[in-house]
């Protein structure tokens, strides 16, 4: 893979991403909670402000790189860019900034609430637009991804995740549910029915679970996520046309609108505020779980059931 480090190139210096481009096939990899992130003791590999904040500058940078791609493409034949999704730590991504959350809640801080609700939604609906027409988003989850993090792996058009990750919406346990997208993605890949039940139940599914229900696309092996990608990116540079093709139909069969996600999210911040002491409680016990490896958060969760 010839790979260019974008590090340098950004408007300012990444702390929480690691950056990288692959003119070979155009894509662009955005992996999250980079090593250097974890040199600061109390970072959570969650989607904190500065996480949201350097996720658009990536976003940024890969719509640049798509029209450049488009721009020098020959001929009637399209330039299909990929936007991978992935991350350096343990986990793909824990969610939302319970810490955040619950010092906005106890602050009744509904605006704070909303505007953060809402960088989370621009980020979905972004990524769910794929940055660019000429592109194809996938999610490449090679830990577990929770709440949140479950949330922006549905918003890519692909996931390829390898066996032994789990994925579920754990905000169920303090009262909550995942406002930032999961009811209209999920449910448009299974259905209202059971998308309803997969976000109440505080379930953490396998990924060989959700591949059998048709969530995840692309089983790889435990090491394997990165080739499974690049396989799903060759064969999609074969039938280019056809994939952007299906793009443009989705798009107008079964689009989901950003006023939609904000409507969603605005529930999710009422919702919040109504949230009494015992919920905060649980919701900071999670926090502290955040901060240590995979074994102390799958206790944490297990005693909030």
């Amino acid at each position: 893979m010839n790979v260019e480090f974008l590090h340098g190139n950004t408007a300012t210096d990444l702390a929480t991403l690691r950056i990288t481009h692959d003119p070979s096939n155009a894509s662009h990899w955005c992996h999250m909670h980079a090593r250097q992130a974890f040199s600061d003791a109390s970072y959570r590999p969650c989607f904190s402000p500065r996480l949201l904040r350097e996720l658009r500058l990536f976003a940024r940078e890969a719509i640049e790189g798509c029209q450049a791609a488009s721009a020098a493409a020959e001929g009637p034949a399209p330039a299909l860019s990929h936007i991978v999704i992935g991350s350096d730590a343990h986990v793909f991504n824990l969610g939302g900034d319970l810490e955040l959350f619950a010092g906005l809640i106890r602050q009744r801080d509904r605006e704070g609430l909303l505007r953060y609700a809402t960088e989370c939604v621009d980020s979905i609906h972004l990524l769910h637009t794929r940055l660019h027409p000429d592109a194809h988003t996938v999610a490449l989850v090679q830990g577990d991804a929770l709440g949140g993090g479950f949330e922006l792996a549905l918003a890519c058009q692909t996931i390829v995740a390898e066996r032994g990750v789990q994925m579920g919406f754990p905000e169920v346990l303090f009262g909550l549910f995942p406002g930032m997208g999961a009811y209209s993605l999920l449910s448009r890949r299974v259905g209202p029915k059971r998308a309803e039940q997969m976000m109440l139940d505080g379930v953490m599914y396998s990924s060989e679970a959700l591949h059998d229900m048709g969530i995840v696309d692309v089983l790889a092996e435990p090491g394997e996520g990165v080739r499974a990608v690049n396989e799903v990116i060759r064969q999609n540079r074969r039938i280019a046309a056809a994939r952007l093709a299906l793009h443009r139909v989705r798009d107008v069969i079964d689009p989901i609108p950003h006023a939609e996600l904000m409507d969603t999210t605005r529930i999710w911040v009422d919702t919040a505020l109504q949230l009494g002491d015992r919920q905060l409680r649980m919701m900071e016990r999670l926090v502290h779980a955040q901060l240590q490896r995979p074994a102390a958060l799958d206790a944490a969760v297990a005693k909030a059931r």
